[in-house]
This record gives structure tokens, sequence and C-alpha cells, in this order.
């Protein structure tokens, strides 16, 4: 490709609203477009980007056993209601009506429709295993877009599903499907760490997450610093700081003016947070859509509410916040709220911190008061004792209990979830096992964004310059700079014929042709990120040689002309070999 005919120009300037290193290089590289918030257009670029990205995956889920389909982007919301997820998916699933009135949905994942498409198509165990995968458009209504391709409301997205008859074969297609993300992840240069994971909306036994550490990601995990323990904090479990071994003392009120926080009510107390109970409300809605109704959960002092667990805790419903005004309505007072002789409309949840810790300082229910030695089982019982709280740096491995928990920050690459018969149950899918009898498959899915991995392989392979693309998935194999082709004839026809042989090699080439200055053609190599840059000039030409300099670093070195493609080539292939 000659860069006078490729589309799409550099920037020279960050644009304003890029929150990302991968977001401003995209940008400013001519790879992608905003059209509006969390759309994007991909420009010559960045869709060789994304297809070199699309090459691999497709390589790895055959090599696992998968079959590619098509599935549609419309679905009849029915599909939805059916399995629940309508409500589960709330605003962020896209919503339509055809013009004979049938509400529709634009796909976010297409858990409902491959089921479907399963259970027409096999109907015997001889039809099992199956792994069905697509590399198709999916959109999500998401209320705040962010970094670039990181976080968007319409994006290409790889699933895929499995069925199989029974469990121990769903572990079998699930392994499959784990190390395929791996290679996929080491393929395209984007290092990440399996953490377990909440399964959310999509459901299911278990899932894990493929996460790319970065500052700018959206999600935390926590990592043993001693075992291979890792988790999303939205799943991770944790040891929880023992407490005092006592005998539960008297009740006893103690006077707490203007004292509303735990952190200000340990101070005045004198106390460690650990030796207080934290009260925090919510409002949930029913799945059925009843009404919403009160949640009063409870976590010691020094732990906080984990609001992912308690929702699943709470069966899946939904959470917000109560607002004061709920709080009197409920029978409760702001900031001072007991646990004890709690209205029974209101269902109260504690942690499994709460049994375990004796005499705890709680609320008493009435402004400017609390209560000494409250104790769960004797002043008061939760509806539901479960693990609410969230895990953080320094609390101890659930594994091996002798290492500590470590934070970080991450953007998920990947998802891998046991379905089960979330799925195949509800919409009754059955085939007939070797004995004969009907059985319900279980399922297995599978997840990748590729525009993460496109943004994701930025932020991991960057510098000030631009981007330093992963030999793998690079638009093209090498830069070929040509200077001062306006003036000098023969660095030009040197530079056409180098374009040629390479070209006829079977490298893929990008040419700067242009009748630029040599600063602008070096920064947009730079900025640009091909791995491999070859410059012609004058003074090379009459050397006999040209100049070979590596993007990702490295001093450049003078290759005599002769030799210019074969080095190409085995650096390249060095440099292929190094991702596998």
């Amino acid at each position: 490709m000659r860069m006078s005919r490729l589309f799409g120009r550099t920037l020279r300037e960050v644009p304003g609203d890029a929150e990302t290193a991968s977001h401003a290089l995209l940008l400013r590289g001519g790879y992608i477009d905003q059209l509006m918030a969390g759309v994007y257009s991909y420009l010559p670029l960045g869709w060789r980007v994304e297809r070199k990205v699309e090459r691999i995956i497709r390589e790895e889920m055959d090599a696992a056993g998968g079959q590619e389909v098509r599935l549609p982007v419309i679905q009849p919301i029915e599909l939805w209601e059916r399995t629940g997820r309508k409500q589960a998916m709330g605003d962020v699933l896209f919503q339509l009506i055809d013009r004979r009135e049938r509400p529709l949905a634009l796909g976010p994942t297409h858990e409902e429709v491959v089921t479907q498409l399963f259970d027409r198509h096999a109907s015997s165990y001889r039809d099992l295993p199956v792994t069905l995968y697509q590399i198709q458009t999916k959109f999500r209504d998401e209320a705040r877009p962010r970094g670039g391709l990181v976080r968007v409301r319409e994006f290409t997205m790889k699933d895929a599903y499995s069925f199989d008859v029974d469990e121990r074969g769903l572990d079998a297609s699930y392994d499959a499907m784990f190390h395929a993300y791996r290679r996929i992840f080491a393929r395209c240069g984007v290092p990440t760490v399996a953490v377990e994971a909440d399964s959310g909306a999509i459901g299911g036994k278990g899932s894990q997450e493929f996460i790319f550490v970065t500052d700018t990601g959206d999600d935390t995990i926590v990592v043993c610093d001693a075992c291979d323990y890792a988790a999303n904090t939205e799943k991770a479990e944790f040891v929880r700081p023992p407490a005092a071994a006592e005998e539960p003392l008297p009740l006893e009120p103690v006077a707490t003016p203007g004292i509303t926080t735990i952190e200000d009510l340990a101070r005045f107390l004198g106390i460690d947070p650990a030796r207080t109970a934290k009260a925090v409300l919510f409002v949930a809605k029913a799945k059925d859509g009843a009404p919403e109704h009160p949640v009063f959960a409870v976590v010691r002092g020094d732990l906080a509410v984990n609001e992912v667990k308690l929702v699943n805790a709470l069966g899946g419903r939904e959470i917000r916040p109560m607002l004061d005004a709920e709080v009197a309505e409920h029978g409760l007072v702001a900031g001072y709220a007991s646990p004890i002789d709690a209205p029974r409309h209101v269902h109260v949840i504690a942690d499994l911190s709460i049994p375990a810790s004796p005499n705890l300082v709680a609320g008493a229910n009435r402004v400017g008061e609390h209560l000494r030695n409250v104790n769960h089982g004797r002043d008061w019982s939760a509806a539901t004792v479960a693990d609410i709280a969230l895990a953080r740096d320094e609390h101890r491995c659930p594994r091996c209990e002798g290492g500590t928990l470590r934070t970080a920050r991450g953007i998920e690459m990947g998802h891998v979830f046991r379905l089960g018969t979330t799925y195949t149950k509800p919409m009754e899918a059955r085939v007939l096992a070797a004995d004969g009898k009907p059985v319900t498959p279980v399922m297995g899915c599978y997840g990748i964004g590729l525009g993460r991995i496109v943004a994701a392989a930025v932020e991991a392979h960057h510098d000030e310059q631009g981007v330093a693309w992963p030999a793998s998935i690079a638009p093209y194999d090498v830069h070929l700079v040509g200077l001062a082709l306006d003036r000098d004839a023969a660095v030009r026809e040197d530079a056409e014929r180098l374009y040629a042989e390479l070209t006829e090699a079977g490298l893929e080439v990008l040419y700067d042709d242009r009748e630029e200055s040599p600063g602008v053609k070096f920064n947009d190599a730079d900025l640009l990120g091909m791995p491999l840059r070859l410059t012609v000039s004058s003074r090379n030409l009459k050397g006999g040689a040209v100049e070979l300099q590596r993007r990702a670093g490295g001093a450049a070195e003078t290759v005599a002309r002769a030799d210019a493609v074969a080095r190409v080539r085995a650096l390249r292939e060095e440099m292929m070999g190094a991702l596998i």
C-alpha cells in the first residue's frame, strides 16, 4: 500500500476526548474514527489489524474443534423473556419494534438463539459434543462508553457455545476453550491473567475472565502473592481477619451525638473499626416485577459491602442505595440504623464476619445513640447470612491462607462460562442419551471482544512516539520509507524496486511515497508502529545498503541492499516466533 493512496490521516495533537493511550494513538494514527459516543468506524489500517485478530481467533477456534456459524443480530424479544434475561440485561439491551409491531432486540450476545438452533438440529448424544462459534457484531447500550474501543455500544465479538451430554463433557469443552484463549492472547501479544469471575447476566455455575492488567482498566482483581489464586473483586473470596474470642456481654446504650460514620464512631469510642457493625441500606427490585423492597446489609466495620455479591445473595435482584426519605419510611434512622428489631418487611442480610464477631457496636435506631455488645444470634438474627464483603489489599488468601492478596486494575479481554442448563432447561432443549432417555444438554459459552484486543495490544506496546505493534497483528509487516523521492530519481527507482521485491516475497508493505520531509515521514512511521522500518536514501544508495530499524527498540542496522528482503523475512519470522 502506498501512503499517497492510503485513506485516513495522522494527527499531530492528542484528541481532547482521548482517555487512554490506546484511544489517543488509534485516533492519531487514523486507525479509527468516532461517529458518536461508543460507536467507531474502522479505517483501512484499523480494519487490517482487526482482520488479523480475527484470523488468529479462527485458527485457534478451529484447532480446538469449533465450527463457525453466523447468527442473526435481530432477535425476537420472546427468546429473552423465555430465559428471564430481558429483565436481567435491563437498559443495556437495545430494543426495537418492527412494522408489524413485533418487539425485537439487537443481540448483545447469542445464548438463546444458539440454543434454539442447537435444539432444531441435534437429537442424539451422537451429535455431541459440539462447539459453535461466530465473529459477529454485538450491541449494548452502555451507560458510560469509555476508553475508545474498550467499552463501546457496537462492537465485534467472537462468541462460542459448547453443548455436551454431561458435566464431564462440559469440563473437556471448557478446558479446550480455556487453553485456546491463552494461545489467542499470547499470539496477539496481549499478556493476560486468568481470574475467577462473577457470571453476571450470562448466568451459569462459574466463570473465568482473562484480564489485561493496566491502571486504565475498569475491573479490579485480587492476586495472591504466594499461590496462583486470582479473582475479580466482584467474585473474590478472602479470609476475614479473626475477631477477638469473647463471651457475650450485656447490651449497653452509649450516646454518640452527631456520629454517623464507622470512622467517626471508632474514633469517638477509641476502638478498632472491626469492633463495629456497619449498616448499609439498599432497595431491591424483585425479578417478577413486584414492588421494591428494603434491604439492610450488615458487615463488620473493617469491611465493605460487595454489591455484586449482595445482588447474587438476593437471587440476582437489582439494588440501589436507599434514599434518606425512604430510610425513615421503612422505620429506620439514617446513620443510626439497627438490625435489632428491624421491621419485618426489611430483608436483613449479614456478612459471614458478623456471626463470628462478638460484642460489636451497632446503631440503636435512635438519633445520637449506639449500642455496645451487640451479638448476632442473641440480640438479632439475619434472614440471610452470606459472603457479601469486598476483598481488598492485605486480606489473606482463601486458597493457601498463608498468602496475601494484592489488588490491580485491568481490562476484561475474554470471559469463559460454565453455563450448565441455564439456557437449555428453560428452552426445553433435549437429546437422547445412550440409554435412549431424553436428557438436557449442558452448555458453556466463551466470549472475546476483538476491539479490546486491538486496544490492549496498543496499551501493552507503545511509547511516547506511537504504537509498536506485535508482528502478528500489525497492519503491515514493514514500513518502507523513501527520502527525497521527488528530488532523486535513482532513490525513487530503488525504493520502487524494493517495494516490488518485498511484496513479491509475500511481505505486506506500507510504502511512504509521499512528497514529505524526512521528519514527517519518520514521525508517522513511529506513530503508526509497523514492526520494521526500511529507509531508502541517497546516502544509503551510494553505499549499496538500506537502513533497517525495529520499531520496538534496538539500534538501527545497515543491511546490504541485496540482502534486504531476506533480512526482513528473517526478522519477521523471529518476531512471530516470539509470540507463540
